[in-house]
């Protein structure tokens, strides 16, 4: 179980969909301090306020996120960028159409050009976040995506036209190589938010919308959609849980939902990786 007098979870991706409520979980649990690892404290401040410990930085630069490791016990990434080209790729082009033809069509010139592509986030950011974690670390937890091994397959082959699923996997086995005690969870399509709640409150109190049950497998063999609640509840589950160190696992709703999720017995019945 986690010591209370040392337990420093670090949240990577705080401000996005299942990064605000993995926070939000985290701060339920008496027995965590939690810092979050951010390019826009103000934005994190509005969410949080004091409750949280915010360090400036951006995984896609290695030397400004080591100062957000010091004493870090625990590190939960969620990262992401859109799967598609859109503005969130913030693209340092012109308006040439020549240029945005390149884009969709030559993937090395898009990822040159694409500042926050899932290249840059999911891809190099997560395996610099990786090296730059502490050795002594208690527990890496990553969120992934389900269809990490099965990119040729519809549907993952659409979503994959850009090469999202292709850099989850480069972060994933960033984490694999690197011998950091992990857990890496593959949800499937993500429902339940986004949430954009400036309201810790509101966050706090979040429930699933859904009936549904919680499915866990493994070899990336599930298909389905899965709750951001969910996913965060699964993150934090995971480092109270020791016996989910060294699991790769898909996530996914399904089946009628029980009165309480015992994830323990999730847990139990998962392989090692």
């Amino acid at each position: 179980m986690v010591d209370v007098a040392s337990d420093l979870v670090l949240v990577v991706g705080a401000t996005g969909g299942v990064g605000q409520l993995t926070v939000a979980r985290l701060l339920e649990k008496t027995s965590f301090r939690v810092r979050v690892l951010t390019r826009n404290a103000d934005r994190a401040k509005k969410m949080f306020g004091d409750r949280v410990e915010i360090v400036v930085g951006d995984i896609r630069y290695p030397d400004t996120i080591s100062a957000a490791m010091l004493d870090v016990n625990y590190i939960i990434c969620s990262t992401g960028s859109s799967a598609f080209p859109s503005s969130k790729w913030e693209f340092d082009v012109s308006d040439n159409p020549i240029e945005w033809l390149k884009i969709y069509f030559d993937s090395s010139y898009r990822n040159l050009k694409a500042k926050n592509s899932p290249h840059k986030i999911d891809g190099e950011g997560v395996s610099n976040l990786v090296a730059a974690a502490p050795k002594n670390l208690t527990r890496f937890v990553l969120v992934s995506s389900c269809g990490v091994l099965r990119q040729d397959i519809f549907p993952y082959s659409i979503l994959n036209s850009f090469g999202v699923l292709d850099a989850k996997k480069k972060g994933e086995q960033a984490l694999i190589n690197s011998r950091l005690p992990y857990t890496i969870i593959r949800p499937g399509r993500l429902i339940d938010g986004p949430y954009t709640s400036y309201d810790l409150n509101t966050l706090l109190k979040a429930k699933t919308d859904g009936k549904l049950d919680i499915l866990l497998g493994q070899g990336d063999k599930l298909t389905g959609q899965t709750s951001r609640i969910d996913v965060a509840t699964a993150c934090v589950e995971s480092i109270l849980q020791p016996i989910t160190e060294g699991k790769i696992f898909e996530i996914i709703n399904g089946g009628n939902r029980p009165s309480e999720i015992d994830w323990k017995k999730l847990f139990s019945n998962l392989n090692q990786s």
